[in-house]
């Protein structure tokens, strides 16, 4: 009983010794992806809303020099590190709220996720106020989920790590609508009792780490492929007599 029991266990691990390299999941294609690290100008930019009782001139918001100490090891000597600010006023206390939105051409901008996205990573500057951050992004349905990223009541930097849920659908198998998750913006609220008189906020090196080979499979080119060019043919007409497409009678 026993010696076949060990020659169970030896065919049992050969078989999983055996098994096709291309089936095991792509460990190595797990890549970081930098959104936004603010040194340079982007084809899109972003802006600011904030609700309505925001005080008159705000909000402020721009590029400006700064880097989170962490970060400075990695930065190119050539390079003059910048950071996105904001500030902010309002003439209430209550639910407030700011919205870090990106732009292009005028219009607002997502910026797409390649592959399938396990966590964004950011650095973020609080001014030890009762505010929370939010992240929004939205799926391959088209539905806007809002994610939390704690609160801002600390002072100076912070590194910021926020999941995205596994129940998250990030692919579409549509041909229409949005193909993957993609990133709407960011959103700041006031905690009902927290001053709001004088809040400023920065953001640096905005990035995402991504498994970026999970939906690519042989053929994914072909998923979007044209066919405008393409020939087109018509339609078959409906038929009554019993199924037979063919719309005129034989002749006797």
């Amino acid at each position: 009983m026993k010696k076949g029991f060990k020659v169970f266990v030896n065919l049992a691990l050969l078989f999983v010794l055996c098994i096709p390299a291309f089936s095991q999941p792509h460990q190595k294609s797990v890549e970081t992806f930098v959104i936004d690290n603010f040194d340079t100008e982007k084809e899109w930019t972003w802006t600011v809303n904030a609700s309505r009782f925001v005080a008159e001139g705000y909000p402020k918001f721009g590029r400006f020099n700064g880097i989170p100490n962490s970060l400075k090891p990695f930065q190119p000597a050539d390079v003059e590190p910048k950071v996105f600010g904001l500030q902010a006023a309002y003439n209430r206390k209550g639910d407030n709220w700011l919205e870090i939105i990106p732009m292009k051409d005028g219009k607002t901008f997502e910026p797409p996720f390649v592959g399938t996205v396990d966590h964004l990573d950011f650095w973020v500057w609080g001014a030890n106020y009762l505010y929370y951050l939010e992240v929004m992004v939205r799926d391959a349905d088209g539905r806007v989920h809002v994610l939390s990223a704690g609160n801002l009541r600390f002072n100076g930097w912070r590194n910021i790590i926020v999941k995205i849920p596994g129940w998250m659908n990030q692919h579409s198998r549509l041909r229409s609508g949005p193909k993957n998750l993609s990133l709407v913006g960011f959103r700041i609220r006031s905690d009902a009792a927290e001053y709001v008189d004088d809040f400023t906020f920065y953001m640096d090196n905005l990035k995402y780490m991504s498994n970026s080979l999970s939906f690519i499979y042989d053929g994914y080119e072909l998923k979007d492929q044209s066919f405008e060019d393409a020939e087109s043919g018509s339609a078959v007409p409906n038929s009554n007599n019993g199924g037979n497409s063919n719309s005129s009678s034989e002749a006797n």
